[in-house]
């Protein structure tokens, strides 16, 4: 059991990648990191996935297009399926008790309409709470979910749309009263929207099909752990992708896709600093901003400003896209190779990272592995491994169209 002091907590959230949306970053110009709260929220939580360097807005559907891009549900082969992930979290720091599940499942209601429901679930480990002189204040499981629940359409033989709605829930302190305030679970009502499109057609004289998805996710309430005047972004965030798939022969198979995403949360802007390097603030006890914009804005200006805030200008904004590439193999769709590559600025994180994965697939079961290998020496994120089981049922049988019914 780990044994912390209560008001060190927000200083765990960043190595636990809960970090706090709103810190003041001061005057660093060069590495200006976006942060928000409840970040697991953007974790892949599939295998699949996991294993071609987190791409999944254009791959083929599965039941995990619930976190990818919730409109290729409209589209998926079979009639019910579901699918369990499992990840251990930063086994490579000693922690093996924190790890993240993913529970998702779809039922098509008929051509044109399928439903989904999903639930994240991201358990922090056993901890330890101290004051400042070791006095046990409490045990506490820190733990984070979010229940989601999605719907997604044809509209026509080759394109979709689809929505999700979630309720997101985040505990970090049991209630623990830090040097500051009262802290408490923070609580968000959010929503994804997606779009899906793709087609067949004949390349090099090979059947390929080209899919193109974009999705904007986690578009919700701002969060807080404390009070009203801390509240601070979700991690909404704009996906665009695509996927190409060709097939050799009837046995073999390959699917090359390219993912960019960019956070639509505010920009951390440089503040005003005195000849000791200190934050100056102003007559109502606001941080001085030199460059930059005020990251205090509503939902809807923070999104759409987060594409014209960065203190250094388009060349900031072209540094906070992260860009992954992902290459999938399937023998006689039973057998699956895959492997990926995951990129982010050094400004913006440093995440840069290979996959690799295995899949196999046999009659309404299939099994998923990932493994992660970053490119910097002892990252937290070494080692990462991901598990994920897949049911699908009554695959390609005939449903009722509405103009059926009608």
């Amino acid at each position: 059991m780990r044994r912390i002091q209560a008001g060190t907590i927000i200083f765990l959230t960043f190595i636990f990648f809960e970090a706090n949306s709103q810190g003041l970053i001061g005057s660093d110009t060069t590495n200006r990191v976006i942060t928000t709260a409840v970040p697991f929220m953007t974790i892949s939580p599939d295998a699949r996935s996991g294993g071609m360097g987190d791409v999944g807005v254009a791959i083929s559907p599965d039941a995990n297009a619930i976190h990818w891009n919730v409109a290729k549900l409209a589209l998926i082969e079979d009639e019910i399926g579901f699918s369990l992930s499992y990840t251990p979290w930063l086994t490579n720091l000693g922690i093996n008790d924190m790890s993240i599940s993913f529970l998702s499942g779809y039922m098509k209601i008929n051509k044109e309409q399928t439903v989904g429901i999903g639930l994240r679930y991201f358990d922090l480990g056993d901890f330890q709470f101290t004051d400042d002189n070791a006095n046990i204040i409490q045990d506490f499981n820190p733990r984070e979910f979010s229940f989601e629940g999605s719907y997604s359409r044809l509209l026509s033989e080759n394109m979709s749309i689809g929505l999700t709605l979630k309720f997101i829930y985040s505990n970090l302190t049991g209630n623990v009263f830090t040097s500051t305030d009262d802290s408490q679970a923070g609580t968000s009502f959010a929503g994804d929207i997606g779009w899906y499109w793709n087609k067949d057609i004949n390349l090099i004289g090979a059947n390929t099909n080209i899919a193109l998805g974009a999705t904007i996710t986690n578009i919700g309430s701002k969060m807080t752990y404390s009070n009203e005047d801390q509240r601070e972004f979700i991690p909404t965030n704009f996906r665009f992708g695509s996927t190409l798939t060709t097939e050799l022969d009837p046995y073999n198979k390959f699917s090359f896709s390219v993912d960019l995403n960019k956070l639509m949360v505010p920009t951390p802007p440089i503040y005003q600093t005195d000849e000791n390097g200190n934050i100056v603030y102003d007559q109502n006890d606001k941080p001085i901003i030199k460059e930059g914009k005020d990251p205090d804005r509503g939902l809807i200006s923070g999104m759409f400003g987060s594409f014209a805030d960065a203190p250094d200008g388009f060349s900031e904004e072209f540094h906070e896209i992260m860009w992954s590439l992902g290459l999938e193999y399937w023998y006689n769709n039973t057998f699956a190779g895959r492997a990926g590559y995951f990129y982010e600025n050094a400004t913006k994180g440093n995440r840069k990272y290979l996959t690799f994965g295995l899949g196999f697939r046999y009659n309404i079961f299939g099994i998923d592995f990932a493994y992660l290998v970053p490119q910097q020496h002892n990252h937290p994120l070494a080692e990462t491994i991901r598990f994920a089981l897949h049911f699908n049922f009554e695959k390609n049988k005939p449903t009722e169209s509405i103009t059926d019914q009608n």
